[in-house]
């Protein structure tokens, strides 16, 4: 079912874990900790960690410190979570897998369980839905960019994307000019110009416009 070794319950209070009874049910191997500082976090084991959110420390947002300390280093999930108590969209943002709420039944808590180990996330549809949407309008908006610039690029000439390279290498116009045979007067022109076709104001917005797109697309054929 799950690539997992060992599911890690972090469980500062002082009744039972009833969740990794519940785990151990279906077969997998889990440990209870009662301190964060009992955590040994050997990479050669495949584990993942569940943090109660009652009975730890949290920071603004209701998301358990040690948590936020390790999600960039395993997968993380939060249980016994108290509805409005934490910012949904703040733990799926920062990592965090899935929650399960203290008031959810036997059956809907394996079954979130079974599903994060399974790699998947478990958090309401709507958030999900919600986010998804979210990234959707940011890609379109990303591509929306790109088709810009590739408009921009298509207006430039082979002189003026030569220049282009220049003034990022840090050439200033009588440099440029030497190199490309031409008068400093010419040289003024073509940036005019460049300026224009990239909505740049000045050298810095057109290094910028530059080095935005210069993984995508060439700037000298």
């Amino acid at each position: 079912m799950s690539q997992i070794d060992e599911l890690v319950f972090i469980h500062q209070v002082a009744s039972p874990c009833h969740l990794a009874i519940l785990a151990e049910s279906i077969g997998l191997k889990t440990r209870v900790i009662k301190k964060p500082s009992d955590l040994v976090m050997a990479k050669e084991c495949n584990r993942f960690y569940l943090v109660a959110q009652k009975g730890t420390a949290l920071d603004s947002k209701g998301i358990p410190l040690v948590a936020a300390r390790l999600v960039s280093q395993f997968p993380i999930a939060l249980y016994q979570v108290e509805r409005g108590t934490l910012d949904p969209k703040a733990a799926l943002l920062l990592g965090i897998k899935g929650l399960l709420y203290a008031d959810q039944g036997m059956d809907l808590l394996l079954t979130g369980l079974r599903k994060m180990v399974a790699n998947e996330l478990w958090y309401d549809r709507v958030l999900l839905s919600e986010m998804f949407n979210h990234l959707v309008k940011r890609l379109d908006s990303g591509v929306e960019q790109v088709e810009d610039a590739v408009v921009m690029l298509q207006m430039l000439t082979e002189r003026e994307k030569t220049i282009i390279q220049l003034v990022s290498s840090g050439a200033r116009n009588k440099e440029i000019a030497h190199q490309l045979c031409i008068s400093e007067h010419t040289v003024k022109a073509h940036i005019s110009s460049i300026f224009r076709k990239t909505q740049s104001r000045n050298r810095v917005e057109l290094l910028r416009w530059a080095q935005t797109y210069q993984s995508q697309f060439e700037l000298c054929s």
